[in-house]
């Protein structure tokens, strides 16, 4: 059974920094390919970073670019998503997400797996 568990979530202020995390378990590290979206109430989830398997391919939202850094260490099962420069429309649930593909799409429907998500609030 695969379960992801993402921690880190928290209160912070605008310009400050964040360090998600996102612990996976029940699936074979290497070969996925593993992303964060946001959600925010009654809109969508919202692409936010992926990396691919080996690390190599990192897509990023048009509105993280430069500020966020997405990466993995495949020894540890474990991703991150480090935030800086953070703003008040960066707050949302923050979801970790993995699927079984060597390619990172930034689609949340070609994510099969889910965290429970974390909350980051910025205050401005």
């Amino acid at each position: 059974q695969v379960h992801l568990v993402e921690s880190g979530g928290g209160l912070v202020q605008a310009g400050g920094s964040l360090r998600l995390s996102c612990a996976a378990s029940g699936l074979t590290f290497r070969a996925t390919t593993l992303g964060w979206f946001r959600q925010t109430p009654g809109k969508e989830r919202q692409f936010v970073a992926a990396i691919s398997w080996s690390g190599g391919n990192t897509p990023y939202a048009d509105s993280v670019k430069g500020r966020f850094t997405i990466s993995r260490d495949n020894a540890k099962n474990t991703m991150y998503l480090q935030m800086n420069s953070l703003k008040p429309e960066d707050t949302a649930v923050y979801y970790c997400a993995a699927r079984r593909s060597t390619y990172p799409g930034t689609d949340a429907q070609g994510y099969g797996y889910w965290g429970q998500g974390t909350q980051v609030t910025v205050n401005p």
